[in-house]
């Protein structure tokens, strides 16, 4: 259950981040290549 979480507050924590840079078609692009980075650890 811990790892299944993990993906899910890294994810919104990207988008955070993510929007406050730019607009919202950033953060959804960048979520993408982000949980491929997240999935094998």
């Amino acid at each position: 259950m811990r790892f299944f979480l993990l993906p899910v507050l890294t994810g919104l924590l990207l988008l955070a981040g993510c929007g406050q840079k730019g607009p919202l078609y950033i953060p959804k692009d960048d979520a993408n290549p982000a949980q491929s980075l997240v999935t094998p650890l």
